[in-house]
């Protein structure tokens, strides 16, 4: 297992709470021993003007979902944390309805510099969005 800290899906959820990712609706489903999947509706936060799912929900489910992978792998969370250096995203199937499920798994895993890859995919499966997203670990200030 990659995980640092031994995470449980429910203390995900409630860092959650009150910030973008619960106004998403975005929820994590599972911790496993390198990956990390979650869910998001496709509803009217989450769609633009057109009825389709928005890219940007996509990129913003891909960050968190990335960002919290390299929160777990950090040896002392509250001497150090975590900032998104780059994001990247490929859309390539439209959604209108129901959930998105993200596949979230690392590319890289070094001392500074992380590498995520995550994969989007609608209930039936088809692949809708393929997004990388660096990190990089910082220390707190004191």
């Amino acid at each position: 297992m990659i995980w640092k800290n031994n995470p449980k899906v429910e203390a995900l959820n409630m860092m959650a709470e009150g910030n973008m990712v619960s106004h998403l609706g975005i929820e994590i489903m599972e911790i496993g021993k390198d990956y990390l999947k979650a869910k998001m509706p496709v509803d009217n936060r989450t769609k633009q003007p057109m009825g389709l799912l928005h890219g940007g929900a996509s990129v913003a489910l891909s960050e968190t979902m990335g960002s919290f992978a390299s929160v777990l792998i950090l040896d002392d969370p509250m001497k150090h944390s975590i900032v998104g250096v780059e994001i990247n995203a490929n859309h390539l199937k439209a959604v209108r309805t129901g959930y998105v499920y993200s596949l979230t798994k690392p590319i890289r895993i070094g001392r500074k510099i992380q590498v995520w890859n995550t994969e989007i995919f609608d209930e039936n499966d088809n692949l809708l969005c393929v997004s990388r997203l660096t990190t990089m670990t910082i220390t707190i200030e004191s």
